[in-house]
């Protein structure tokens, strides 16, 4: 069985949910469909594999400190696709 991210939520009230996801090497988050449009912030460098619905898959890397947004809908997995731990910050916009 794959390890999977551990997700902390630090926030949840009535205009944001704030999860942070932390994930050892190879540990993925599952296939999760996206409710509401938003924002990741990566903790470390976060070399990602995104596994999509269409059975495709994205290599891509955060750097530290940044950030990217996307909108409600996006359905994918997850995955750490190095050989160090890597953290990011979720900001779901209710």
């Amino acid at each position: 069985m794959t390890e999977q991210a551990k997700a902390t939520q630090m926030i949840d009230d009535d205009r944001v949910r704030v999860t942070r996801f932390d994930f050892a090497p190879g540990a993925e988050t599952g296939w999760h469909r996206h409710a509401m449009d938003y924002v990741i912030t990566a903790v470390t460098d976060c070399h990602m594999r995104l596994e999509l619905p269409d059975g495709t898959s994205n290599e891509v890397t955060v750097p530290a400190g940044t950030s990217y947004r996307r909108d409600e809908g996006v359905e994918h997995n997850v995955i750490n696709a190095s050989d160090q731990p890597m953290s990011f910050v979720e900001v779901e916009l209710k």
